[in-house]
């Protein structure tokens, strides 16, 4: 697959910094449409010390999290001013899952707008394992200004 963001754009991007940015490059990339995202989940995650000690399980809520960020790039990446902004979860509907992503997995993560505005985004992200679906939802965030702009 072909990198159409690498780490360094998508953290020019995202506010996100390690150990909470969970895309490591996105491979598709139609505007205001539909993002696809990588993250390589390896044995090295922080979560995984305590998620579970001897049989380690990605917590859902965190692939939740990096289909967020992937629906975060697609926006972002349609607004001039994109450092002074924000992106922040605003709901989350029919959240699913189905497989546990363990170390090792490639979760693919792709996302499809519902409805893109300057402020209130909506979307479903569906995240994959080898072509089988790990978990879903319906993504709801918010655009706002950072702190310090104001």
């Amino acid at each position: 697959m072909e990198t159409v963001l690498d780490a360094r754009a998508i953290q020019e991007l995202l506010p996100h910094r390690y150990p909470f940015l969970l895309v490591d490059r996105i491979v598709e990339l139609v505007p205001k449409e539909r993002i696809v995202g990588i993250k390589q989940v390896t044995t090295n995650e922080p979560f995984f010390q305590g998620h579970f000690p001897g049989a380690p399980v990605m917590p859902g809520v965190l692939i939740i999290e990096a289909l967020a960020q992937c629906g975060a790039l697609l926006v972002l990446r349609e607004i001039e001013n994109h450092a002074e902004k924000l992106p922040f979860f605003s709901g989350i509907k029919e959240a699913r899952f189905r497989r546990p992503v363990t170390p090792g997995d490639t979760l693919i993560l792709e996302v499809t707008a519902l409805r893109v505005g300057t402020r209130v985004q909506r979307m479903r992200g569906e995240a994959k394992v080898n072509g089988e679906l790990a978990a879903e939802a319906e993504i709801m965030s918010v655009i706002v200004e950072r702190e310090e702009n104001k």
